[in-house]
This record gives C-alpha cells, structure tokens and sequence, in this order.
C-alpha cells in the first residue's frame, strides 16, 4: 500500500479535453510517456484552464522521446526540458476554453534521482516536495515507483533543510521556512508568502508526510501536539548545521545560475519562448515587461543584459 498521501486534482477520464491533450502529447514523444504528473498553482486552485497548468512528463528515455538528436542531449544534459502545448475544446464544457499547458519532459531514472540525495540541486526535490498528482501511469509498477519517488522527495527537502532551521516550532513553520529554502535556489517571479500560502492550504498534507518520516531523518526529530496544533524538535549537531547553511548557500548560487541557463535553453525548445518568459513575470510581478526588438533579434547576445535590468528592478530574486 501506497504511504503517499492522496492528492485531489483533475481526471482525464471525465474531462475530454484534458485526456485529448495527454494523448498529443503522448503521440509528440512516441508513446514513451511511462508517467504524467501534475502540480503547481493550477493544481491547487483546482482551476486548469485558469493559466499554464504545469505537467511532468516521465519518458522511458530521451533517445527514444525525441526523433531530433539535439533535443535528446539538451535533456540529458541539463534535464529537464520544457515545451508548451495546448489542446482546443472537444465539448462544450469548461466554457469552450482551450487547456494550455508548460509540459516537462525527464526520464524515469533522472526523476528518481532528483527527488534523491543524489542531487545536491533541490530543483527536483524541493519541487516535488509539495502535492503532486498523478494523471496516468502505464502500470502498477511505474505507479509505484513515481509514489516512492515522490515520498523520497519530501524525504530529502526535510533532511536538507532541517539541520538549517530553527531547532524547534510549529509544523506550518517547518514546511514554510524548508520551502523558502528551496524557493530560494532559483530565480522566483513570486511575491513573498508564496511558501507560507503552500504550507498553509497543504498542511494534512504535510502532516502526513512528516509523520510518515519522523524516524529516519539520521537525526533526532520528534513531533508532538501543542495548542492543537503539530509542532516538531530536532536535535542536530553544530557541524551539521553549520555544513547545511554553506550547503544551501551554495545551492542558491548553483540554483540561479542553472535557472538563467535553463531559461536560455527553453528560448529554443518552447514556441513563443520569450513571450512565455515576459508572461510569466508580469503575471507574478504585476509589472509590464516589453522585449526589447534587440533581444528578439540575438537572445543570446543580448538577453544578459535584459536579465540584469530586471533583477535590479527586483521582477525576480
């Protein structure tokens, strides 16, 4: 039996166009799609058609998900890759709108290793560490090793992040400060009380997985009830933590610098890249952001510069 918590979300089964859009997708990577994920905002507004909703698909491998060699390499270099793809209306529910969606594309064995130890980068881990659902799952087998993965995720956040916390505090405090930390190693279009928005309206959640690895963190850690509410104490060492607070600050400098290059990498394999990009940080900043014509003609020669402007401006951190 799974100990994954169960994640509510959206069904292809009864909604036409979503099972038409994972069955396009399936068809553009060769029917090597073994998982399709979801999660993110969309996920948790329980709205998918309200924005991009954001799906993980979990290939064989990329030599066989791709028909160009390129992108094969890309994925295997710096996985994962990302896409856009959309699906028009096949009835007249959900008012007729088309489901857009960011598609991510990475194989089964690099998804088990990032939600692992194995990778020191927490863009796996610290991701997936929040509710995920799963869409489709070709067998019991496959289904079994994305909830083994996914558990190992939250897993992994909590070792790494606890050793860099406070030694004690509430269960809300615990998942908010341990998603910061995360949230911190990539450049973030968000407003602050993004971590603390997902802590709070997940918390059984949480709770669940918690529990679940209270006991084989390799350290103490214990969970008790206090004002009706679930508070944690860990006792860690001094090393520990000190090597934990150099471990993360260096993660945040890895994090942004291989979010500029994953950036670059999508301006080549997501249409309208640039477009999604300017998108993205006006729908989270609440700022308007033109693309210069110079960064449309050469990205690569001048999107750095265009990158800088808008960190200063403080459109991202």
């Amino acid at each position: 039996m799974s100990t994954y918590p169960k994640v509510a979300g959206p069904d292809a089964v009864s909604d036409p166009t979503l099972a038409a859009l994972l069955a396009q997708l399936d068809a553009r990577h060769h029917g090597t799609i073994c998982s399709t994920l979801v999660y993110g905002s969309c996920l948790r507004s329980g709205d998918i058609y309200d924005g991009l909703l954001d799906l993980y698909l979990i290939c064989d491998s990329y030599r066989a998900a791709y028909r160009r060699p390129l992108l094969a390499a890309a994925n295997w270099l710096l996985p994962p890759n990302v896409f856009y793809a959309e699906q028009k209306p096949v009835d007249d529910g959900n008012e007729g709108k088309t489901l857009r969606s960011k598609v991510t594309v990475i194989s089964l064995r690099d998804f088990q290793r990032g939600c692992s130890p194995a990778w020191f980068e927490s863009y796996i881990w610290g991701r997936f560490a929040q509710p995920t659902r799963i869409l489709y799952a070709r067998d019991q087998s496959v289904r079994g090793q994305i909830e083994t993965a996914l558990t190992q995720a939250a897993h992994t956040l909590l070792q790494k992040a606890l050793p860099a916390l406070p030694a004690q505090g509430s269960l809300l405090t615990l998942w908010e400060q341990s998603l910061s930390l995360s949230y911190a190693t990539e450049l973030r279009t968000e407003r602050g009380g993004r971590a603390q928005e997902l802590a709070s309206t997940s918390l059984d959640f949480y709770g669940a997985l918690t529990r679940h690895h209270a006991s084989d963190l390799g350290f103490s850690f214990s969970l008790h009830t206090q004002d009706e509410e679930l508070h944690y104490r860990s006792q860690i060492g001094t090393i520990r933590r000190r090597l934990a607070t150099l471990a993360w600050a260096l993660r945040r400098g890895q994090g942004k610098l291989l979010s500029i290059v994953r950036l670059i990498k999508a301006l080549f394999t997501f249409e309208g890249g640039l477009d999604y990009i300017a998108w993205k940080l006006e729908r989270h900043s609440g700022e308007e952001i033109p693309i210069p014509d110079a960064v449309r003609r050469a990205p690569l020669i001048h999107l750095w510069g265009f990158f800088w402007g808008l960190y200063r401006r403080g459109v991202f951190k």
